[in-house]
């Protein structure tokens, strides 16, 4: 987990948040976990997963333009991640105390419902990057 002994400046925890995501894209995601204070992962890449490639088939399906059996199994997205390619980071949105952030994330190059929260917090060994929560 990357460790800063002062309060990290903006820039910096932006850089781990995309060297985190870089990591989830190319499927390295015990090396993701490393560099955060992290939460269920799995639960991340559901959430991502479901706000991405399923709700685009959803919506396909909804416009007529695919079958009820196109859309992606249940567990499709534990099995074969090469889906995560094709997300990416977009915008990242600072709170006032400048320690929680939320960064959105674009599928095919469309921002998505889901977005990833994370914090800056102080602990015994020095100032860490915690999350990512996710918000709908």
């Amino acid at each position: 987990m990357r460790i800063w002994t002062e309060r990290p400046a903006k820039a910096d925890v932006e850089a781990v948040v995309r060297r985190y995501f870089s990591l989830l894209r190319a499927g390295r995601i015990p090396e993701a976990e490393e560099l955060v204070d992290h939460t269920s992962v799995r639960h991340v890449l559901k959430s991502l997963w479901a706000g991405s490639v399923k709700a685009n088939a959803d919506e396909k399906r909804n416009q007529g333009e695919g079958e009820v059996s196109a859309n992606p199994a249940a567990d499709a997205w534990e099995q074969d991640l090469s889906w995560l390619r094709e997300l990416d980071l977009a915008d990242f949105h600072w709170g006032h105390e400048g320690t929680g952030f939320y960064v959105e994330i674009t599928y095919r190059a469309q921002i998505i419902e889901v977005s990833l929260s994370f914090w800056v917090k102080p602990t015994d060994a020095g100032w860490v990057l915690a999350g990512p929560a996710t918000l709908w």
